[in-house]
């Protein structure tokens, strides 16, 4: 049985993988699967210019209304939205190899000065309500010896914190940076992510909040010329966790990777918000970003903008986003936004899939024995596997999918309703 439970697995996955290849659902909107190609937006689609600023102000309170806040529970982010300063922090614990520098550097510190600009409010406020900023440097020409670790957690005092993590590695270095959040705070931050000319980073960020937790975080990353960002968000805990990510591009020969794997339980909200600016030639991108949901209000979502600027020849780039629904009451808002402003590219796209189980799956493992909820848990960890086993931290990995495994457990309870089928 146990070999044959493997080998059922690895049909699983190689299913799973042989998804990620198709262009299958493509949309220009919430919710699709397997559906055309959208037609071509026209000019009075396009979003008008995103504003970046450090001043909380240049972006007003928002109302809901917005197109960057209309899929957002304020009510739940209130707390963070009133901007109220603390001196509060979180406990810090770090794993750091040698050569690698962990430093607190002031606001007008020249390099934390000049990190990309965020792009929300409560990025802005982030910025200047933190006061300076905990910065890890990996020194040019580094590296980096195993991966370097920093792990925040909140004790739940109820106050408000603030902060600013920069990630600043150098030209020809390379390192792997994990950034682990767990307890129970009210936290928002910026982390701000620097990849010298022909470095390499691969950057985790884990948030496996308590329950109760509300999160906001505004990652800022900015490539060099030829340098190399692989970034993985894993969202697994938290009442209301908001990750906005972009990434802008100052050199040719960029490349970056943004990978995402999120788990809503009932009550949850995890939104995920993305921005690759292609303002210069011959850089690539690709997105890839999975959730499953399960029970009463778990929700996600996931908005994906490309913007391939004018200069921009040369560009290469795809994104996808999957949603699997274990449960029928949850939902999944997906939005795929892609805009090019010059026919000069090597390639751009975009798919996004939102369904339930696929029942030709779950025949087939039921087929060779195995009973209907262990087949469904061989799905879904299939389902997530292709992004976490990528993250190259084996203790981590394990970790991570032993978490997936406990909320698995909990999904598939005999006393749980789940039906089945991912178109």
């Amino acid at each position: 049985m146990a070999s044959a439970t493997a080998g059922a697995m690895s049909e699983a996955l190689a299913t799973e993988r042989a998804a990620l290849k198709e262009t299958g659902g493509v949309m220009d909107g919430s919710i699709a699967a397997n559906v055309a190609p959208s037609t071509p937006r026209s000019p009075a689609d396009v979003r008008p210019e995103r504003i970046r600023s450090a001043d909380p102000e240049a972006f007003g309170h928002p109302t809901g209304r917005e197109e960057e806040w209309r899929f957002t529970p304020l009510d739940r982010l209130r707390v963070l939205l009133d901007g109220a300063p603390s001196d509060a922090h979180l406990d810090l614990a770090t794993e750091l190899p040698d050569g690698v520098e962990l430093v607190e550097l002031p606001a007008d510190d020249p390099l934390v000065a000049g990190v990309p600009l965020p792009m929300d409010r409560l990025g802005a406020l982030a910025l200047a309500r933190s006061g300076g900023a905990l910065v890890v440097r990996v020194p040019k020409g580094l590296e980096a010896q195993g991966p370097v670790v920093l792990r925040l957690t909140g004790q739940g005092t109820g106050e408000v914190v603030w902060g600013h993590v920069v990630l600043d590695v150098a030209e020809q270095s390379r390192a792997t940076i994990v950034l682990e959040h767990a307890g129970s705070a009210a936290y928002a931050a910026c982390v701000s992510v620097l990849v010298g000319d022909g470095a390499e980073l691969q950057l985790v960020q884990v948030q496996d909040w308590s329950a109760d937790t509300v999160h906001s975080g505004a990652v800022g990353a900015r490539l060099g010329r030829d340098a190399k960002l692989l970034s993985t968000q894993v969202t697994l805990g938290g009442d209301l966790v908001r990750v906005s990510e972009s990434v802008e591009f100052v050199a040719p020969g960029g490349d970056v990777e943004l990978r995402g794997v999120s788990f809503a339980d009932g009550g949850q909200h995890l939104e995920h918000r993305l921005l690759v600016d292609h303002g210069v030639p011959h850089c690539r991108s690709r997105v890839t970003y999975k959730s499953a949901l399960q029970g009463e209000a778990a929700h996600t979502v996931w908005i994906g903008d490309v913007l391939i600027r004018a200069a921009a020849d040369g560009t290469d780039t795809y994104e996808l986003n999957r949603n699997l629904l274990l449960t029928p009451e949850a939902r999944a808002d997906s939005v795929p936004n892609l805009e090019i402003e010059t026919g000069e590219i090597a390639g751009a796209g975009h798919a996004s899939a939102t369904g339930r189980f696929d029942d030709e799956q779950l025949f087939y493992l039921m087929a060779r024995g195995i009973p209907a909820d262990a087949a469904r848990r061989m799905v879904v960890r299939g389902f997530f596997a292709e992004v976490v086993e990528a993250i190259g931290v084996p203790a981590l990995e394990e970790r991570l999918m032993a978490t997936i495994e406990s909320e698995l457990e909990r999904a598939f309870a005999p006393s749980s309703a789940v039906s089945a089928g991912l178109s």
